[in-house]
């Protein structure tokens, strides 16, 4: 497996609307795209494009959200990933499991509507790492 773009960073907040406001009167942004809800990972979402990459705001969505146990440690919000590319899904969750890295889980569908991991921060120098399969057309 090699390591591909850094595609997006997650950023967890109790409202994507207070967000979206602080990317857009705040730093400028002008591209930012209509949240919605992804109801199997228990989140809602809105990327903000940047540049060279895009932000992901993610906001509970449900009671079983993952995102309500961060949140209440850190109920302002704040960087919950970060994502990286990879040529196969597949490959990369058994070249992390090879070198001894815990995969949080089985591929499933992410908000770009690829396959995705996450790797404990644990393994990864306290940060937690989402691998995603390089979008296909303009996933970018």
């Amino acid at each position: 497996m090699t390591i591909g773009r850094l595609n997006h960073v997650g950023i967890a907040t109790p409202s994507i609307e207070k967000s979206i406001a602080l990317y857009r009167d705040l730093l400028g942004a002008t591209k930012i795209h209509e949240p919605f809800d992804l109801p199997p990972q228990g989140v809602r979402v809105c990327f903000v494009d940047t540049p060279n990459s895009q932000i992901e705001l993610i906001e509970p969505y449900g009671e079983n959200s993952p995102i309500h146990a961060f949140l209440a440690k850190n109920p302002a919000g704040g960087q919950h990933h970060v994502c990286f590319e990879v040529a196969d899904i597949h490959a990369a969750k058994a070249d992390m499991e090879a070198k001894g890295a815990k995969v949080l889980g089985e591929p499933r569908i992410g908000a770009h509507g690829t396959p995705v991991i996450f790797v404990h921060p644990r393994d990864m120098g306290g940060v937690l790492v989402e691998l995603m399969e390089t979008p296909k057309g303009d996933g970018h």
